[in-house]
C-alpha cells in the first residue's frame, strides 16, 4: 500500500522485524523479541498459511551452537506446559522431544541421495559443474518439475530436500546449508557453508536459526548477489539494504537468531494449520 504521510510505499512483512532487532543488538540490547503478525505469499496447505504469527528472537554473544541447546529446552518446554507430554504422533511420525536430536547435514544428504553436491555444485554423473539440463534431470528423478528457465541451483536444492524431508520423524537439527542459500547467516569455518540450524520434526521444518552474520563487507557482498539474483526474477531473494549495512559498520555483537510460527502447535495437535488459527484467511464462499 502507499503510505499517505510519509509519501512512501509500504509492504506486508515476511519476518518480525529481523532487520530491527538486530540494531537493537547494535545498539547494546543483550536479547531481544518480539511476537508478531507476518505475511508470505508462498501457497497454502495443510502445514502452511500466508497470514500468522510468528516469535523470532536474537541473543547477542552467542551463536548456533549454543542456539542447539536453547531451542531443544524451548520446544521440550512447551510441549510439556502445554500438552503435559513429550511424545506426539504426528501425520504417521512417532515423534519424542526427549529424544537425542539428531544432525542431519545438507548437503552431504543430497549427495548421497542425487550425485549432486550443493557446496561445489559439480554433478558426479559429468563430474563438472552442473547445468540447468541436470537441474531438470535430478529434479525429475526427485519426482518434481524444474520451473525455471534458467539456472537456478537454489531452487532445486531446496525443492529437492523437500522430497527427502518427509522421510524424517526428528526431532533433528538440520545443517550444511550451502552459503547462497542463506544471505544473513555467518559461515561456517570452512567458509562454504553457514551456521544455520532447521528444526525437522514429522518430515517438515518447524523452526530456524543461525548465526548472525555480523560482517559488514561479507554481508554487502552477499546483498548484492542477491540483489543481482531479484532483478533476474528471483522474487524470494533478498533487497540489499545499505541501511542496515551502515548500522553493522558501528559494530554488531556475534549473535543467535531464531524464528518459530504458530504451526508449530498445529504439527503437535496433528491438526491442518487453518484449524488451529482464530479466523484464518480462506476463500469466499462467492
Amino acid at each position: 500500500t502507499h503510505h499517505n504521510a510519509l509519501d512512501i510505499k509500504a509492504y506486508l512483512r515476511i519476518s518480525a522485524g529481523e532487520l530491527w532487532q538486530k540494531r537493537l543488538l547494535i545498539a547494546g540490547f543483550p536479547k531481544v523479541f518480539e511476537i508478531g503478525r507476518i505475511f508470505r505469499n508462498e501457497g497454502q496447505s495443510r502445514e502452511h498459511l500466508q497470514d500468522y504469527t510468528q516469535l523470532e528472537t536474537y541473543e547477542a554473544y552467542s551463536d548456533m551452537h549454543k542456539g542447539m541447546a536453547f531451542v531443544q529446552d524451548l520446544y521440550r518446554h512447551i510441549a510439556k506446559e502445554v500438552y503435559g507430554k513429550l511424545v506426539f504422533d504426528i501425520n504417521g511420525h512417532h515423534v519424542d522431544l526427549g529424544d537425542e536430536w539428531k544432525e542431519i547435514n545438507f548437503s552431504t544428504l543430497i549427495k548421497e541421495r542425487f550425485g549432486l553436491d550443493p557446496i561445489t555444485e559439480i554433478y558426479e554423473k559429468t563430474g563438472e559443474k552442473v547445468t540447468k539440463s541436470d537441474l531438470e534431470e535430478i529434479c525429475e528423478k526427485a519426482g518434481i518439475k524444474y520451473i525455471h528457465t534458467e539456472y537456478n541451483i537454489r531452487w532445486a536444492v531446496d525443492n529437492i530436500w523437500k522430497t527427502i524431508r518427509k522421510e524424517v520423524s526428528g526431532p533433528a537439527f538440520l545443517t550444511g546449508i550451502p552459503t547462497y542459500m542463506e544471505p544473513l547467516a555467518k559461515r561456517s569455518p570452512d567458509g562454504k557453508t553457514v551456521e544455520r540450524l532447521q528444526v525437522l520434526i514429522a518430515g517438515s521444518e518447524v523452526g530456524k536459526g543461525y548465526s548472525e552474520l555480523n560482517d559488514p563487507l561479507d554481508q554487502r557482498a552477499r546483498f548484492e548477489d542477491q540483489q543481482k539474483l531479484r532483478d533476474e526474477g528471483d522474487e524470494e531473494a533478498q533487497r540489499l539494504d545499505l541501511d542496515y549495512i551502515n548500522d553493522m559498520e558501528y559494530g554488531m555483537p556475534p549473535a543467535f537468531g531464531f524464528g518459530v510460527s504458530e504451526r508449530l502447535f498445529a504439527f503437535l495437535e496433528d491438526k491442518p494449520a487453518h484449524e488451529t488459527q482464530i479466523f484464518p484467511l480462506l476463500r469466499p464462499k462467492q
